[in-house]
């Protein structure tokens, strides 16, 4: 999926030399402190105009879109929920996943979709009421992230990327998210999880574990690693 990417921001580097191979049906946790580079790897993978590849390249199913913009990105499977989710004014949430799953091509009945939509909050414990609020306005931290999360299981791209879905979320709220996530993982679908914290991976016990250092995957491993980092801290990880 990923090889040797190097995506600078202006004159700076900040991935230097990313490799990933992330299949559907797997879910691959990145994990890393603040300034590792882990949401400039999410928004380079999404296409964001800031982040720039200079070598290396992105690839879904074997198809190069490292400079592919995002909305075509999107429509070829690849998904992102932002660390920080935008407010869309005006537009409700009913409207928005509407329009983003036709815009995928999923031509699917209305009355399908609206049932489909219903269960998927049920599933999440988001009141229905949202169905026509404005896309995260006036929503709390926990409440944008659920959304986010709504919008993968609603979408259900070929690969998703979810840049700290867990920041903001109770303990009831983490299970949830978590559940949904592992639910929507596959066997289609293959998921890049980034977070500081080994809180979400209790739940979801992701395939395979990676930390991020300086712009550089330092170590790779199964869950243990996981547990490694929550007790020993990063700075150790990274000598060793």
């Amino acid at each position: 999926m990923i090889r040797n990417l190097r995506v600078s921001s202006g004159s700076k580097e900040i991935l230097r030399g990313i490799s990933l191979t992330i299949k559907q049906g797997e879910i691959h946790a990145l994990m890393g402190p603040n300034g590792s580079g882990k949401s400039t790897l999410a928004l380079a993978l999404a296409g964001h105009p800031r982040y720039k590849s200079t070598s290396g390249k992105i690839l879904l199913d074997g198809k190069n879109i490292t400079n592919l913009a995002p909305d075509k990105k999107a429509k070829l499977g690849l998904f992102l929920a932002m660390q920080h989710p935008v407010v869309v004014p005006g537009v409700s949430v009913t409207n928005f996943l509407r329009t983003s799953t036709r815009s995928l091509k999923k031509n699917i009945p209305n009355e399908e979709f609206v049932q489909a939509a219903k269960t998927k909050m049920k599933e999440l414990k988001i009141d229905q009421s949202f169905a026509a609020r404005s896309v995260n306005d006036g929503f709390s931290g926990g409440e944008k992230k659920k959304m986010e999360v709504l919008q993968l299981s609603v979408l259900t791209p070929k690969y998703a990327v979810l840049d700290e879905v867990d920041s903001g979320l109770d303990v009831d709220a983490l299970k949830l998210v978590a559940k949904s996530i592992k639910k929507s993982s596959g066997p289609e679908v293959g998921i890049l999880l980034i977070t500081h914290y080994q809180r979400i991976l209790k739940h979801i016990r992701p395939d395979c574990v990676h930390v991020m250092v300086d712009g550089q995957i330092v170590q790779s491993g199964g869950y243990k690693l996981a547990e490694k980092v929550e007790k020993k801290g990063y700075a150790e990880i990274k000598n060793g």
